[in-house]
């Protein structure tokens, strides 16, 4: 697998992209930018499997999102607040990174992209939207 990092920061970049990587033979893309309603219209146009960073994404047709649980983030950030609140210094308190990622499978953009999503995948989803 090559990996082909690409900074987009206008509308024609991110078109002239999307279009470079649907050219390439098994190409597809990770996206870790916003941009969304834009990146999912191309992406699905030039038929380009991607994956996202939330969930989101799915729910407005991306094909897979996975990463970080936002919600169980601001939960355990709570605890944080109340440890300052009592008078812990934050600089003492650990740096967390996530503990808790969420995979979500877009069964519709899949047929729609001609793919075929394997039963171990959609196995261990978190959520399949059909």
């Amino acid at each position: 697998m090559e990996i082909e990092p690409v900074n987009m920061r206008d509308k024609q970049e991110i078109e002239g992209a999307i279009a470079t990587f649907a050219d390439a033979p098994n190409g597809g893309m990770i996206l870790s930018g916003s941009s969304r309603a834009m990146i999912i219209e191309l992406a699905a146009r030039h038929k380009l499997p991607t994956v996202y960073y939330e969930r989101f994404y799915a729910a407005a047709g991306g094909l897979i999102p996975y990463g970080a649980d936002r919600m169980d983030q601001y939960r355990r950030a709570a605890g944080y607040v109340d440890r300052i609140l009592r008078g812990e210094k934050p600089g003492d308190l650990p740096v967390q990174a996530p503990t808790k990622y969420e995979l979500v499978i877009n069964l519709e953009t899949a047929k729609a992209l001609g793919l075929e999503v394997p039963p171990p995948l959609l196995s261990s989803a978190d959520e399949v939207i059909e």
